[in-house]
């Protein structure tokens, strides 16, 4: 039988905002989106020193299947996220900030299924980048920090008993100092030969196996612990990240980076990749649409297939979204 451990709190909300949300339509995704909204001493929009902007989105869906031959499991799913920014500018000195969470699940509903909840997203992505322009060059001196993690446990299904993630385990703190080239507000190239990656697993289980390429614990023959796996495992080495951001047709917008770090320590051949794309869809002035694409290759992180075979793999995810958008902003009305 199935345990559902700290997943059971997040399914009774879920649940109960899902029959809501299903009970006005078939599906729903909320997408709020507010810049900061200033007292009487607002300047034009354009002098402002900081920019506040934060989206809000949910997403839920459910299904429901009564003597359908095709087969199908009934099931109620949702997924919820934000996403905001905070950047200051002032003369020659920027410092921006990205705060990304997202947190979803699918539920059976089946008679008699006693199945727990399964994760369908679980991030908590945190960034910062301090930059310094060079006079008369496109260039800035930058120093950029990032922190990622998840919130709840994640298992492998079908097997619900065998943890293979949990919060803070793993957790990426990533530092770099280098030079961003900027080409308009569009595109930006920050590349690093000093940069430095630090993986945390908090979590004696999954650090005693070795998982996401912290040291793994010494067993005597018996099984038993002789030293404990690490918890911590650093990295330095050299790391791109390229951003493009550009409206690419009438109400259509991408948002894209790529990062890559190469260890200098071991194996510097194998290059980590972080890849993403996000494109929002405009259809009039409440209902959007959008695609999410993320591709994932770390060579540290070992993945079991569908015929038990262990190693480095690309990891690939899709999200597609469909709701109604609403904007605040502080820009000067025309």
């Amino acid at each position: 039988m199935a345990k559902y451990r700290q997943f059971c709190g997040m399914k009774k909300h879920i649940l109960s905002a899902i029959l809501l949300i299903n009970s006005l339509i078939s599906f729903s995704n909320v997408d709020f989106e507010a810049d900061s909204l200033k007292t009487d001493t607002i300047k034009p929009a354009d002098n402002r020193t900081w920019k506040l902007k934060s989206i809000y989105t949910l997403n839920g869906s459910q299904s429901s299947f009564i003597n359908w031959s095709a087969g199908g499991r009934n099931n109620i799913s949702l997924l919820v996220g934000i996403s905001a920014s905070a950047n200051y500018k002032k003369k020659s000195f920027s410092w921006s900030n990205d705060l990304s969470i997202a947190l979803g699940g699918l539920y059976y509903i089946d008679q008699g299924s006693e199945e727990p909840l399964q994760k369908t997203d679980d991030r908590i992505d945190l960034s910062t980048n301090i930059g310094q322009k060079m006079k008369n060059r496109p260039f800035n001196f930058t120093f950029i920090g990032g922190f990622k993690t998840q919130t709840l446990d994640g298992f492998s299904f079908p097997n619900d008993s065998v943890r293979v993630s949990t919060f803070m385990a793993p957790a990426y703190i990533n530092i770099a100092i280098g030079l961003d080239y900027l080409k308009g507000e569009d595109f930006s190239v920050f590349t690093s030969p000093l940069a430095g990656k630090i993986t945390i697993v908090n979590n004696d289980s999954l650090a005693n196996v070795g998982a996401f390429g912290v040291e793994k614990a010494i067993l005597d023959p018996l099984g038993n612990v002789l030293v404990p796996g690490k918890h911590v495992r650093g990295e330095f080495g050299a790391y791109v990240k390229m951003k493009f951001n550009k409206t690419i047709a009438k109400n259509i917008d991408l948002k894209s980076k790529i990062e890559l770090f190469s260890n200098y320590l071991e194996d510097p051949q194998n290059i980590d990749v972080n890849a993403e794309a996000l494109f929002n869809f405009k259809v009039n002035s409440w209902f959007s649409a959008s695609l999410q694409w993320t591709l994932i290759y770390d060579d540290d992180v070992q993945i079991r297939d569908v015929k038990g075979n262990i190693g480095p793999r690309t990891q690939f995810k899709s999200v597609i979204g469909l709701g109604i958008s609403y904007k605040m902003d502080n820009a000067p009305k025309k």
